[in-house]
Order: structure tokens, then C-alpha cells, then sequence
């Protein structure tokens, strides 16, 4: 009889574990399941090893779909549990599809919706269990969930803005990289013997362009090439580590240009966020935690977490935020006004709304500014290729023209 290990909760909400026998996994997962065991992982012993799912392989998208279907559901009087096995039984997604089977097992063995998400982490992250527990607690589920997908519906919008400020660059020069690459590495070289048995004198232009050609079809081409990428991996690796991350998220903000946009997100992130979690009833203390965890950059999280910790002592939200000096100072008396009026949510929301619409005018600015900007240096250094190689053809013309 095979051996299973299994994780998971039980009614108190303690976490358990261990190992059993069963005839097979279905049979075990329901023996659990008459014991109040909520699992959230179960599996053949010697055979634990599964293929990872990057992101929980659910996208934003998708979830703000389901989240919005959820919502319609909820409202229209439907049971929980049948929400839960429509919603999974229309997912093409079999990642999500299985997530919410295992999220509609678990509510059926009496746990509560939001334990229930939180043993999906990478799906449902703390800010939706935690605004879907208020909803539970308040008895307002349905108005939960639809602000919920109106965040991850504009938060989706925010993230495809910047990656639209970037594809466009990166791809410009990346195909700049490779013409570049390939002129020197391929075509060059047939000119160089061209010349080889021409008698002319090779202008400067054209004697830089052949030595940084025999440069890149050489061993120290390959040198640098790998030099590059190493130094991209050791990057990477230094952005993974707390002071890593802090460095480069400090340098990024103080960037021409780029750090203003980046400061304008996070601005956007940090209010839409923080107001959607007072509006729903999660205490403010709690609503700064998830925020500085969802912030995306290290400072801006650094400052947060600093400003928890003054209002944890007592003192109102303003102050610190305006002594971490990570917001701009309009965004820190709106806050303050809406503290002193009692409708913070509301004020967030609107700052949010105003930084969010900054955000893609300046995306749009950034976009037509670098577009001619790239076509220029892309035709002056490809052309400048060029014309180097035939530099010497025109000399070696206007000599035989003056013969």
C-alpha cells in the first residue's frame, strides 16, 4: 500500500502534517476531510517533486474575470460552494481550474472561503484573502469581490502602461544590437578583403569600424558577450538580496525621466491599494502590512513599513509619511485632509485615480519623445557603418576619375 504525505489545517486553523497509507490519493484526501483536515497538499511519497508553475500560473487577468463572475454569483443568491464549482468547471486554465476545485473542497469541509484561498498563495495573494475575510466577517462578500476586480482590473491596466513604456525601447535597441552585430560580424569582413587587394588608404572612419569587426568575430568578442550576460545574471542575483533590491529600487526612482514615472506608480499602487483595503473593512494596520508587501518596490515598502510602526505608536498617518519623504508632497495633504474628514477611502481613491492618469500621459510623452530619438541613433550608427565601408570606394573612384 502506497504511502502519502499530506499538509494542511485543521477546524482551529493549527497547521498539520504528516504521513499515512491509502489505497490511493482520493481515498486519503476524503478520510481528511471527515477529520476536519483541510489539506493543502497531498502527495505520493518518493514522487513529491512537481513541475513549478512560475506566478501560480494564473494571470491577473484571469483572476479579475473570475473575481467579477464570482461577484455577479454571490450577488444573484447562488450557494458558495456551487459558485465555486461553476466558476472551476468554465476555467480553461487547469492550473486556476484545479486551485478553485481545491478552494471548493475545502470551503465543503467547512472551512471558511478565505483559509480556504490562503493555501493558494500564489494565486489568491494576502491582500485578496484578506479583503475576501472582511467581506465574510461584514456580511458583504459580493461588494468585496466586485472592488476587488475593479482594483486587479485597474492594477492590469497599470502594468500593461509600463510594459508598454518598455517594450517599445528595449525592442528598438535589441534590433539595433543584432543589425550591428551582424554588419560587423558578416558584412565587414567582405569588405576588408575587398580592400585587401585595392592599393587605397583606409580613412579613420573605416579603420575603427574594421577593428571593432575583428574584435566581435573574435575570442574577445565572445569574452565580452559572456561578460554581459554573466553581468546580467549577477544583477539579477544582487536584486534577489533586501540590500540589493533596496539599491538598485533607490537608483531606479532617482532616474531621469524613468523615476518619475516609476514614482508615479507606486504612488498609484500604494493609494488604489491601501483605499480599496479601508473601504472593505480591514483594519488600518493591516491594510499598511499588505500594502508595503504588494508595493513592488523596495523603498516605497521601506517607507510604509516605517509609517505602520509610527501609527502603531499612536501617531496619525500624515506625519510619517511625510518624514519617510517617499510621496510627493500633494499626495501626503490629501491623505491628511481625508483623515481629518473621516473619508480617507474616498480621498485615496481619487489620488489613486489622478496618479494613474498621470501615469499614462507620461508613458505616452515618454513613448513620443524616445521614438524619433532611437530612429536618429539607429540610422546614425548603422549608416555610420555603412558609409565607413564605402569611404574608401569613393577615394579609390575619385582616383581613377583624376587619371
Amino acid at each position: 500500500m502506497p504511502v502519502f504525505t499530506y499538509r494542511g489545517t485543521n477546524r482551529m486553523g493549527v497547521k498539520v502534517q504528516g504521513e499515512r497509507e491509502s489505497d490511493s490519493k482520493a481515498a486519503l484526501a476524503a478520510a481528511l476531510r471527515r477529520e476536519n483536515i483541510n489539506v493543502s497538499k497531498l502527495s505520493e511519497k518518493g514522487k513529491e517533486f512537481n513541475i513549478p508553475t512560475f506566478g501560480g500560473g494564473v494571470d491577473a487577468k484571469e483572476l479579475a474575470i473570475f473575481t467579477r463572475q464570482f461577484s455577479v454569483m454571490i450577488d444573484a443568491g447562488l450557494p458558495l460552494v456551487q459558485c465555486l464549482e461553476i466558476l472551476a468547471g468554465q476555467q480553461e486554465n487547469k492550473t486556476f481550474q484545479k486551485v478553485l476545485n481545491g478552494v471548493r473542497g475545502s470551503v465543503e469541509g467547512g472551512a471558511t472561503l478565505s483559509s480556504s484561498m490562503k493555501q493558494h498563495e500564489k494565486v489568491f495573494d494576502p491582500l485578496y484573502y484578506n479583503m475576501v475575510e472582511a467581506g465574510e466577517t461584514g456580511g458583504i462578500l459580493d461588494t468585496i469581490l466586485q472592488r476587488l476586480s475593479t482594483y486587479i482590473e485597474k492594477n492590469v491596466k497599470l502594468k500593461r502602461a509600463v510594459k508598454s513604456a518598455m517594450i517599445y525601447p528595449v525592442s528598438v535597441l535589441g534590433i539595433a544590437a543584432a543589425v550591428i552585430t551582424l554588419l560587423l560580424w558578416k558584412v565587414v569582413p567582405i569588405f576588408v578583403t575587398l580592400f585587401n587587394g585595392l592599393d587605397v588608404d583606409l580613412p579613420l572612419p573605416t579603420r575603427i569600424v574594421i577593428g571593432l569587426s575583428n574584435f566581435v568575430g573574435s575570442y574577445y568578442g565572445l569574452m565580452l558577450l559572456v561578460f554581459f550576460i554573466g553581468s546580467g545574471f549577477a544583477v539579477k542575483f544582487w536584486y534577489g538580496t533586501p540590500q540589493g533590491r533596496f539599491t538598485i529600487d533607490a537608483l531606479l526612482l532617482k532616474a531621469p525621466v524613468v523615476g518619475t514615472v516609476l514614482r508615479k506608480i507606486a504612488v498609484a499602487r500604494f493609494t488604489r491599494t491601501l483605499g480599496t483595503l479601508i473601504s472593505s473593512g480591514v483594519p488600518i494596520l493591516e491594510g499598511l502590512d499588505i500594502t508595503a508587501r504588494t508595493s513592488g518596490n523596495a523603498v516605497i515598502e521601506r517607507a510604509i513599513a516605517a509609517t505602520r510602526k509610527a501609527v502603531e505608536a499612536g501617531r496619525s498617518l500624515v506625519e510619517p509619511l511625510k518624514e519617510t519623504d517617499a510621496f510627493p508632497g500633494m499626495v501626503t495633504q490629501m491623505i491628511g485632509v481625508g483623515e481629518q474628514t473621516g473619508a480617507m477611502d474616498a480621498m485615496l481613491q481619487k489620488i489613486a485615480d489622478f496618479y494613474e492618469d498621470e501615469v499614462d500621459a507620461a508613458v505616452k510623452d515618454m513613448l513620443t519623445a524616445i521614438e524619433p530619438i532611437m530612429i536618429v541613433v539607429l540610422g546614425v550608427v548603422v549608416g555610420g557603418v555603412v558609409i565607413s565601408m564605402y569611404l574608401p570606394l569613393f577615394s579609390l573612384i575619385a582616383k581613377l576619375a583624376g587619371h
